[in-house]
């Protein structure tokens, strides 16, 4: 069908999205409703506010491909994390196919059981029945690494060591020719 441009005041879309789900029945000017599904979602930069929204229709018994948000779970009970390892959360966002009503909000994985150096690739991920994801089975979801230590160079401790003992050193030359200068001057006298 043609596209139609409407609008609408801004909390009732913001009300509509939080409440409504992957897919929202949609009524233009007294028309029966439409199952439609959020295209693009256009926000403000600065505010966050809804600028614009394109809606696509769709039909309930054929699936589509969406964008779903994948959530880490059980991270703070992870051995690795537990050992001080840093847990990467490398990709967040995940495009699967289901049919609409199947899409779920958010795809979770349980991570409790990584250690330091493993991989968690999308192959391990057991999407919910009915979805299948589209993306690379080889694609990384996380890595736990080991803690990255901070050690500072031999030649900058050596520098800052050289650079604190001069300037004692220094001053205590600084001292020890004024006071020979003084004794100096009263000798002249």
């Amino acid at each position: 069908e043609d596209p139609i441009a409407f609008s609408v005041p801004a909390r009732d879309l913001r009300i509509s999205l939080a409440k409504g789900g992957a897919v929202l029945d949609l009524a233009v000017e007294g028309a029966s409703s439409t199952p439609v599904v959020v295209k693009v979602l256009d926000r403000h930069p600065v505010n966050g506010a809804t600028m614009h929204v394109d809606l696509l229709r769709v039909r309930l018994d054929v699936k589509i491909q969406a964008t779903v948000f994948l959530e880490l779970i059980g991270e703070e009970d992870a051995p690795g994390v537990k050992e001080s390892g840093v847990l990467e959360h490398v990709t967040r966002e995940l495009t699967i196919e289901a049919l609409p009503n199947e899409i779920p909000d958010t795809l979770q994985h349980d991570v409790s059981a990584m250690v330091i150096g493993d991989t968690l690739t999308l192959a391990a991920l057991r999407p919910p029945a009915g979805v299948e994801l589209m993306d690379d089975p080889e694609t990384v979801i996380a890595t736990l690494t080991p803690p990255k230590l901070q050690l500072e160079a031999e030649d900058e401790i050596e520098a800052e060591t050289a650079v604190v003992g001069e300037g004692e050193e220094g001053e205590a030359e600084s001292e020890g020719e004024e006071s020979s200068g003084d004794e100096a001057g009263s000798d002249a006298e």
